[in-house]
Formats: C-alpha cells, sequence, structure tokens
C-alpha cells in the first residue's frame, strides 16, 4: 500500500512539473505567432536569379496563423498558404493547391525581422530570405499624408469647381474623399458618393462584358463581326469581311473618330448609328495604325446587345454592376440627377467657370455614358487589380483579365515627358510606363466631366480621379503626383507646373483666335442671295443638315444643335457662338451646281478624311403622291408621246422603246432620270396652276414636251 501512495505521489509531482512546461511552451508558440504575424518582403535564390515572393500572416481569434503569398514575376497574387506551423523559433508553411508540394522551412533571428530557411518543391531546395516590413496598406497612408493640402490647392490653381478620389491597394481602400464643391450655385460639397460622368473610362465596362461572355464560349475576340452581325457592312468591303471584335475595341480599325456623326444624336439608335458606318470615309488600312474611334466601342456594344439579347445597359447591370455591388451606378445623366447625390457640370470659358447642360449620350453609351462614384468605381478597379476576383467571387479567368490588359496598337506618338514611355491600346484601356512602372488607365472627358481609372498592376495600387469640369488635366497630374509618393520617387512638382503654364496657354490661345481673322478674304460677297442658300441638305452617314434664313441671317441646325452663321468670304460661312458653342468657329462651304442652283454644303466634320458633302435635298412636296399627282399624264413633241405615270410616291417616264424610267427629284424642283442624272425633266405650270408642258434638259439642248388634254389619246395632225 505504502509503494502504491508513493508512486501516485510521484505521478502528482511530475504533472504538476509538466504542466507549467506546457503552458511556457504554447506561450512561446503565441509569441512566436504574433512575431510572425505581418508582412513579409524577400526572395528564393533560384540558379542565376532572385524570385521574389510576398508573404502575408495574420493571427486569427483563435491565435492562429493564416496566410497568403504572392509572386509578382509569375503574376501570382494572394496564394493561400497552409500547414503553417510556428514553434521553438521556427516556422513551416506550404502553398496550397500548387504541384511539387512547395514548402518552406526556416527560422526567425533575434530581432523577429529576418526569416531564412530552405525553399523545397519537388524534391529541390533552395535557399530563401524574408525580411519583415511595414504592412503596405498602412505604410501607403501614411505616403499620403497632407495630400488634401495639395488637392484643395490644385482645384483653385487648376480653376476646377471639385474632385472626389479614391486610391486602392490591392483588396483595400487607403484613401476615399471629396474636394471642393459639386455644386458651386448651392455650395454642395462633393463626396466619395457624388455621381459624376466617367466618360470614356466606360469603354473597359463593354470589354469586361465582352470577355465574359468570351470566357463562357459565346463569343470570339477573333473572329469576324459578320459572324454575330450578319448585316454589319462598312464602307471598305474588304476589312467589312475581315474585322473582328478585338478590332473594334482596339482603335485599329482604319476608320477616324467621325464624332459628329452621333454627338447631340438623340433620334437615331444605336443600330441605325452602326449602319451609318457603311457611309463612312476610311483615311487607313484595318490594323494599320492606332485611330480612336468610339463608333467602334459602340459597335461593340451593339454586339453584345445581339449576342445576349438584352440592351447594353441590362447586359452591363448583369455582368459587371451587379456583381461588383455598385448599386448607384447608372447610364444617363437624366438618372443622376434622380439622386440625391450628384454633380453639376462645368467648364472654364472666358477666364471664369461656367455651368454648363448635362450632355445625354445614352445612344453611345457603349463609348461613354456611365455614371458612378469614386466608392463604387473603387471596386471596378480591384477586381482588375486582384486578376478578375472579386470578393470571394472570380468573374473572369486570369488569363482573360491578362489579355484585356496587353498592348495591342501601338500609338505613334511622343511622350510629353521623360518620366512616362510610349503607350498602346489595350482592350478598352491605354498601357505605358510611368517612371519605370507598368500603368494601365483610361481617362474620360464628356461635357462638364473629366475622369481618370488608372492601376499600377504590379505595384497593385489603383486610382479613381472623377472632376465636374471637362478638359481639366488635374486628373492626370494628381495620379502621377499620387504615385510618386505611393512609390517613394522622387517628387515632380506635376500640378504646380500646369498651373504656372496655364495662364501662357490662355493668352497663346487669344492670339490664335485674333489671328484666324488674317485668313479671311476681304471684300468678298454671297453668290447667291441667302433664301437660296436655304433648305435641307443630307448625307448617307451623317444625316441631315438643314440651313434656314430667319430675321435676315441664316443658322444652320445638326444633330439638334442650331448655330449661326456669318458670311466669311467667297461661299463660305462661319460658325457663330450660339446656345451650344460645338460649331463655333465651324466653316460651311457651299457649292452651286451647273444649273446655278445651290446643291450641296461641306465642312470639316472629321478633320483627319476629306470634308463631309451634304447634298441638298428637294422640297418634301416631290415625294408626297397628291401633289405628283398633278403631273401624271401625256407629254408630245414631234409625234413621240411620252407618258408620266405615278407609282406610290415616284414618278416614271415612259418613253416607246425604253425602259420605264423612275424620276427622280433634285434641288430647283426639277427631277432627274434614275442612272443618267445628266438628264434634267422640269414640268412649266401657268398662272392657274395647271401643268402645261415639261422641259426635258440633256447635252445638245432643252426640249419641251407640251401636254395632251385628257381624254382619248389624238396623235398631233402632220401639216
Amino acid at each position: 500500500m505504502r509503494k502504491s501512495y508513493f508512486t501516485f505521489g510521484i505521478l502528482i509531482f511530475l504533472l504538476l512539473l509538466v504542466a507549467p512546461q506546457d503552458h511556457s511552451l504554447q506561450a512561446q508558440t503565441e509569441d512566436l505567432s504574433q512575431k510572425v504575424a505581418g508582412h513579409w518582403e524577400g526572395a528564393i535564390e533560384l540558379p542565376g536569379m532572385k524570385l521574389e515572393v510576398l508573404v502575408d500572416f495574420k493571427l486569427t481569434a483563435e491565435k492562429n496563423l493564416e496566410g497568403v503569398i504572392s509572386i509578382p514575376v509569375q503574376k501570382a497574387k494572394d496564394l493561400p498558404l497552409e500547414n503553417i506551423k510556428a514553434e521553438a523559433g521556427e516556422i513551416s508553411f506550404a502553398i496550397a493547391g500548387v504541384p511539387g508540394n512547395p514548402v518552406f522551412k526556416g527560422k526567425l533571428d533575434e530581432s523577429g525581422q529576418k526569416m531564412t530557411g530552405t525553399f523545397s518543391q519537388s524534391g529541390q531546395n533552395f535557399p530563401f530570405t524574408l525580411n519583415k516590413g511595414e504592412n503596405p496598406v498602412a505604410k501607403a497612408r501614411k505616403a499620403l499624408e497632407g495630400i488634401d493640402e495639395v488637392i484643395n490647392k490644385a482645384l483653385t490653381d487648376l480653376k476646377v469647381p471639385g474632385l472626389a478620389l479614391a486610391v486602392i491597394k490591392d483588396k483595400e481602400i487607403i484613401l476615399l474623399k471629396g474636394y471642393g464643391l459639386r455644386d458651386v450655385e448651392n455650395k454642395l460639397p462633393m463626396t466619395p458618393d457624388t455621381l459624376l460622368a466617367i466618360g470614356s473610362a466606360s469603354k473597359a465596362f463593354t470589354t469586361f462584358a465582352l470577355a465574359r461572355l468570351s470566357d463562357e464560349g459565346k463569343m470570339s475576340w477573333d473572329k469576324p463581326v459578320r459572324t454575330y452581325i450578319p448585316w454589319f457592312k462598312l464602307s471598305d468591303p474588304l476589312i467589312t469581311e475581315r474585322i473582328t471584335p478585338r478590332d473594334l475595341v482596339t482603335h485599329r480599325s482604319g476608320l477616324p473618330r467621325h464624332d459628329l456623326l452621333w454627338y447631340n444624336n438623340y433620334q437615331a439608335s444605336r443600330e441605325e448609328l452602326v449602319r451609318r458606318l457603311a457611309h463612312v470615309q476610311f483615311t487607313a488600312d484595318l490594323r494599320e495604325k492606332f485611330q480612336y474611334n468610339n463608333l467602334m466601342f459602340l459597335t461593340a456594344g451593339y454586339l453584345l446587345e445581339v449576342l445576349t439579347g438584352k440592351t447594353w445597359e441590362e447586359a452591363i447591370k448583369e455582368l459587371v454592376f451587379t456583381p461588383l455591388q455598385m448599386k448607384r451606378s447608372n447610364f444617363s445623366v437624366l438618372d443622376s440627377q434622380k439622386d440625391q447625390d450628384f454633380a453639376q457640370p462645368y467648364a472654364y470659358r472666358d477666364e471664369k467657370i461656367v455651368k454648363i447642360p448635362f450632355r445625354i449620350i445614352t445612344n453611345m453609351g457603349p463609348a461613354g455614358s456611365i455614371n458612378s462614384s469614386v466608392r463604387e468605381m473603387s471596386n471596378w478597379v480591384m477586381v482588375h487589380l486582384n486578376d478578375g476576383k472579386f470578393g470571394e467571387t472570380q468573374l473572369l479567368n486570369r488569363a482573360t483579365v491578362e489579355d484585356l490588359h496587353l498592348p495591342y496598337t501601338p500609338i505613334a506618338q511622343t511622350p510629353t515627358t521623360t518620366h512616362l514611355s510610349t503607350a498602346s491600346y489595350a482592350l478598352g484601356w491605354f498601357v505605358d510606363h510611368y517612371r519605370g512602372h507598368q500603368r494601365i488607365h483610361h481617362g474620360g472627358n464628356i461635357d462638364g466631366f473629366s475622369a481618370l481609372v488608372s492601376m499600377l498592376p504590379k505595384d497593385g495600387f489603383g486610382f479613381v480621379v472623377l472632376t465636374n469640369r471637362n478638359g481639366t488635366p488635374l486628373p492626370e497630374l494628381l495620379v502621377r503626383t499620387l504615385t510618386d509618393k505611393l512609390l517613394g520617387l522622387e517628387p515632380v512638382d506635376w500640378i504646380g507646373e500646369a498651373a504656372r503654364n496655364q495662364a501662357k496657354s490662355e493668352e497663346v490661345g487669344k492670339q490664335a483666335e485674333q489671328k484666324a481673322q488674317t485668313r479671311r478674304v476681304k471684300g468678298t460677297k454671297p453668290a447667291h442671295a441667302l433664301e437660296e442658300y436655304a433648305g435641307t441638305y443630307f448625307h448617307p452617314g451623317y444625316g441631315e443638315l438643314k440651313v434656314v434664313l430667319k430675321d435676315k441671317k441664316l443658322y444652320f441646325t445638326y444633330n439638334g444643335i442650331t448655330t449661326p452663321l456669318e458670311h466669311w468670304h467667297y461661299e463660305t460661312f462661319n460658325g457663330l457662338r450660339g446656345d451650344d458653342p460645338t460649331f463655333e468657329d465651324m466653316k460651311l462651304t457651299f457649292e452651286t451646281d451647273v444649273n446655278g442652283l445651290v446643291a450641296s454644303v461641306s465642312g470639316a466634320f472629321e478633320p483627319t478624311a476629306d470634308p463631309i458633302i451634304f447634298r441638298k435635298k428637294p422640297d418634301e412636296k416631290f415625294y408626297d403622291a397628291a401633289f405628283l399627282k398633278k403631273f401624271v399624264g401625256k407629254y408630245t413633241l414631234l409625234e413621240q408621246v411620252f407618258s408620266v405615270d405615278l407609282k406610290a410616291n415616284t414618278l416614271t417616264l415612259t418613253i416607246p422603246g425604253q425602259p420605264v424610267y423612275e424620276l427622280l427629284p433634285v434641288p430647283g424642283d426639277e427631277f432627274t432620270l434614275r442612272g443618267i442624272p445628266i438628264v434634267r425633266i422640269r414640268f412649266i405650270v401657268d398662272q392657274k396652276g395647271e401643268v402645261t408642258s415639261m422641259e426635258i434638259s440633256q447635252p445638245g439642248g432643252v426640249f419641251e414636251y407640251k401636254r395632251l388634254a385628257e381624254g382619248p389619246e389624238k396623235k398631233p395632225e402632220r401639216k
């Protein structure tokens, strides 16, 4: 019995000894885990190179370690770690889901700031070193201290009413703020939730949605557009057959901008605008060079409609907005104005900030009609910085995101600074390098708003800058300033330099306006009375242009914009500033035909192409069957009897022994024969309004055919 008690006592003693030791070991493990938690940067020493790795550990509520690893050169980001163990000064962890069982085994030095050891994979061992660094998000926030003062000064110096800014690091927002005023008249502040137009930064939403369809096998970027839209047609038949969706969204179609075709056009549907492309001029071959073109992005958006059976708006909402939780973002400035927090549009004119009307560009939505806030646009940036993943959802394949960002079309343009490389265009994005760091970005400028979405994918930073003044360089200059701070680069006074140059630029602009008068030939006058220029002119691609005479002054209206005209010289007239200044200083030149009639008007509606020629249309009454009916009858000359008949709302001419001709109305209250425009026909009407004869003008003379009286046909008597 005594022996049993003695043995029991020893067990208790041993347990008492062991218990403190276990507690001490647990404490040491927890202390080691706390030291390990954080951000680590270093490299694996492979033969001939060092493979950069970034490792982040964090402690869970249960005091366990979790972690992810990124390998920038392999474009691997946030790969999960498993089997993380930290005991007795040693740490080991494996990369989950990667072949070859990649495992790190190492030790911390006494400072707890350095980890060294061996990386093993597929039976091979390599040394690695990791150094503990400052948390990247905290470091970035620290780098941006004092930025408020910089931005507020920039708003004043560069004459910008307000600005909203978001700065993103990987999956976190590090700065989200509004500056200045969203509404100057009512002194309402800009906020991170203020809705502003993002303009052409909308293009990347169209390509993102199409890329999702591509991932699903519903579209190929490299099959001809006619595969999906059989009627699609351009003015060049060879390009028509070859052009692909990738060509549409990389600005290499061969078409210049032709923006005035759609600008302020509220009448034409998207399909009609795409059909008009069959009548506009190319200035390059397919894939020959970069030429920015909004109409090609419209076509890409229309393709999205065809493929989904939904409107572009519905498709973007389903494929982009909803999964990215962009709940207030919209597609029309009309919708923005229904929100409680939206920005008014402003412009800088005559050395002052003035409020201007919203411009509705719904028809061109796929190229630039999205409105959003910097808060919601942050989610848009995150999905690109994180290889198509948002939250736990992989919206695009990683390879697809990489494809969206690849430079496809080089831009033959000299950079404005040595800090920038030459640029290329990807699928809805510009791509270049800023001070050696890759940039992916797209700006947006539409009436009253300037925007920029920019990313440094290899550095993990993203920026959204939205302003309520059009044509300001501030978004780009601010992003450069922020980039310098975040990357620890030697600062450049981008904003200050622009402010100093602003006054000089304004003075140069004034001098240029004054010199424009020197190009005017003095002492000339129009060849016609002003009323003869009035009428409706038409181009099959650009549509209608109307000229009216009002109070002894000519005005022209195109796409709903009315502009007063002044005589410039000879047959050229100059646009003056109207309520909408779009066509201020636009020169229109009228042309007289061989009959002395004003037959057409032309202007540089696309500066890089030939002048767009609008042909004068006949009076509308010549398309009215009720009016045309009075010309029906038989007309005779030298025993020849010609018959004029009416088919629907078109007159026809029957000449014995010849095919039936259609009579096409032409300016001057005349007709021509379809296919034989050199022949002109005019009907002579007496004072009572009765048609008495028909004049046929052709080479060799003008022949008058008398109208036969109604009733049984009689042959003319011979004398």
